[in-house]
């Protein structure tokens, strides 16, 4: 095996380890490191959660023998950070544990770190690697790199439609109505684990009307997403479910600021488009990722103005032979996947930063 695969392998164990943290470190980034002595993993860490302590600590004091940092290697997917905030700067404390050689993935976008904290390790002697397998872990932590690179959350469509193309029947009632099942139960579990994964999950007005959903994780373990609703003119019901004060709940009104519990309703400019003003709201409040569950008219305003990122597709075998047309996504293809019945379609943005 050659050096340069070997390290590959190593950074492929980084993002492993990485991984468990997707759901549950955001507003931070997925981070997983290990050290390595001669050509043995002797330490290994990862971020499991917002505030709590770093993968590259993790990995410094999972080393039984702390001497042999000094003559070891630190790999970890992402730049070391340099600033003081929940935790003190990684960047500090590898230089304090005498560590002379760091190989990162990928340097960090976000403009407080941005290349400080590998100018702090090679300032101190360390020989740094970067650019590690770049690709994949700028893939792993595509939402927190598109938040501080493209300032907005990363945006991930979602919906189901007919084997002929249809996402709703033509309801008749406007009242407070159940969805229109087109997935199998397997695919609207694996929604509740996407749920997990995203900090928000937003739809429009006539969505909460018709399928009046709870928009929360029952049939997956995690922590439920904020719950955001598109209501103009708050017309909305408060008998609906969305307004049962379960989470944190943002209605984008154009008449009000309040809260009430944990609803909050936020006033945005509605002349021209929304979607400018509440994806800049969301920026700043550190929002990184929205799951957009919405109907056609929502879903077809962020494919309109190429503001997403992901479009996950269920394709079940019912046919409706009328009702409310699917999206549409022409300008790219998609990869398919098998789940019992249904196809569940992967849509991929191209011209989205990664």
């Amino acid at each position: 095996m050659t050096a340069e695969i070997l390290q590959e392998t190593y950074m492929h164990r980084c993002l492993e380890l990485a991984l468990p943290g997707l759901g549950n470190t955001a507003p931070n980034p997925m981070v997983g490191s290990i050290i390595v002595h001669g050509s043995h993993i002797i330490g290994e860490g990862f971020h499991h959660r917002f505030g709590g302590p770093h993968a590259e600590v993790g990995a410094v004091n999972s080393v039984k023998d702390k001497t042999l940092l000094r003559s070891s290697a630190l790999y970890v997917n992402l730049e070391p950070c340099s600033h003081t905030g929940k935790t003190p700067p990684c960047a500090e404390m590898i230089i304090g544990a005498g560590i002379p050689e760091v190989v990162i993935g990928t340097a960090d976008p976000n403009p407080i770190v941005s290349g400080n904290g590998i100018k702090k390790l090679e300032n101190s002697g360390i020989r740094v690697t970067t650019g590690m397998l770049e690709k994949q872990c700028r893939a792993l932590n595509r939402r927190f790199i598109t938040f501080h690179s493209c300032k907005r959350p990363y945006i991930i469509l979602k919906w189901a439609q007919t084997i002929d193309g249809f996402i709703d029947v033509l309801r008749e009632n406007p009242g407070i109505s159940q969805p229109t099942w087109i997935s199998n139960e397997i695919s609207r579990m694996l929604v509740h684990k996407w749920r997990s994964e995203e900090q928000a999950v937003l739809v429009g007005t006539q969505t909460a009307i018709m399928d009046n959903p709870r928009l929360n994780v029952r049939e997956w373990p995690g922590s439920s997403p904020i719950r955001m609703i598109i209501d103009r003119q708050l017309k909305l019901s408060k008998k609906l479910n969305l307004f049962d004060n379960a989470s944190t709940t943002l209605v984008f009104n154009e008449l009000i600021d309040l809260r009430e519990g944990q609803t909050h309703y936020v006033r945005l400019d509605f002349e021209g488009s929304l979607l400018e003003p509440m994806l800049n709201y969301l920026y700043e409040t550190g929002i990184q990722s929205i799951l957009v569950e919405g109907g056609r008219r929502l879903i077809d305003s962020f494919i309109q103005a190429d503001l997403w990122d992901e479009a996950r597709v269920f394709k079940g075998l019912k046919q409706f032979g009328a009702g409310v047309p699917a999206p549409v996504i022409q300008t790219a293809e998609p990869e398919e996947y098998r789940i019992r019945e249904d196809v569940l379609m992967f849509y991929q943005n191209k011209t989205t930063i990664l």
